[in-house]
Parts: C-alpha cells; structure tokens; sequence
C-alpha cells in the first residue's frame, strides 16, 4: 500500500502543477502549438504595413476658371466647328428645293455630304416624288436654313447635334416652313465629318451606337 504524502510534500506537488499549467498557459498563448506553420502569419505577411494606415496623396487639382474644357472631349475645337458645319449644310440641303430639278438631283446633293451608306440610303429614297410633280409646273424654290441648337451627344468618332431647320419657298408669297427640329449624327471618315444619320429629334437618335 503506496506511503501517503505529507502535508508539506503535498503543497509541493501542488505547487508544481500550478507552475506547469502556467508555463503551458503562456507557451499556447504565444503559438508554440502550431500546425507547421499553415496557420501562422508568414513573414511578408508580418512584416507588411497595413494599407489603411498609409497615408493618401491629394490628387491635382486645377481651378474652375483654369479647366480647358476641350481637353475634355475627344476631338479639337477646329473639329468640332467642322462636324457643325457638316450638320449645319446638310439640313440646309435638305430644306433646299429647287422643283425644275429632277429629286435625283435634290438628294445627290444631300448624298455629297453623306457616308457611303448614308447616300445609298438618301438614293433610295422617293418621298418627295409625291409632291414634285405639283410643284414643278409653278418652279418654286424653297431656301433652307438650319440653326444649332445643342449636341445631343458624342463617342471618339461621332457626334449627335440638335438644329431647327426651316424651308423659306421663293415666290409670290414667300412662304416659310417650320420643318422642326432634327438630330443630326456626323461621323470622321475619310478625313472629314460626314453625316451618317438625319432624323427628326423626337425620334431619339443617339448617334451610330
């Protein structure tokens, strides 16, 4: 029958045992029971700053009356005034009727400021033909004339503009016509702003999409 311990040996033993669960306490505490490492941060990882606590750099800024607005766009301010200018002839084309002439020729005019698709659109059209024929025998002449209104939108390779066209007709009344407001898309080919799309605005063109 195994001698019981007294009670000073008891204290002792006891006291060990709380000195070892504390050393186990302390070495579980700081991962010394890890897996291989699987689990524990590696190195770049301990070592990389936290991204949230550095600092950011204010970007550049320029002042409101400094901003270049054409900077902006993706064209100059010389291309700009040029695709306007290729909006503006063709509405007033399409507002120019001379009825001694044939439709053929009404349209080639329009088809000269066209893309190549365009104009084979514009020549395949025959919605003036009704009317011509009344109009020829007194040989009237209708001027157009075509006012900017705004630009409905743009892309890098075309623009959508907003004008009001009239049709002033030439003769004993000078009559002129309201013949609204048409959205007109001009794209760059070939070198030059051609008209891609003539339509009335209320349509919604937005461009060549």
């Amino acid at each position: 029958m195994p001698k019981p311990l007294s009670d000073g040996a008891q204290r002792l033993v006891f006291g060990l045992l709380v000195v070892v669960l504390v050393a186990f306490g302390i070495y579980w505490s700081v991962g010394g029971f890890s897996d291989g490492g699987e689990n524990a941060p590696s190195q770049e990882q301990a070592e990389a700053p936290d991204s949230s606590q550095q600092p950011v750099a204010p970007i550049p800024t320029t002042a409101a009356e400094e901003v270049e607005l054409f900077d902006l766009f993706p064209f100059t301010e010389e291309e700009l005034t040029a695709a306007a200018v290729s909006a503006q002839s063709f509405a007033e084309a399409y507002g120019t009727i001379d009825y001694s002439e044939s439709p053929e020729t009404y349209y080639g005019r329009m088809e000269q400021l066209a893309t190549e698709e365009y104009a084979e659109t514009l020549a395949q059209s025959s919605g003036a033909g009704a009317m011509w024929g009344e109009r020829a025998e007194s040989e009237a002449v209708s001027q157009g004339l075509a006012d900017l209104r705004s630009i409905r939108g743009f892309d890098n390779k075309s623009i959508v503009f907003v004008l009001k066209v009239q049709s002033i007709t030439e003769d004993n009344d000078g009559a002129t016509q309201n013949l609204g407001d048409f959205a007109v898309t001009v794209v760059r080919e070939g070198g030059a702003w051609q008209v891609f799309d003539f339509q009335p605005a209320d349509l919604g063109n937005l461009g060549e999409g």
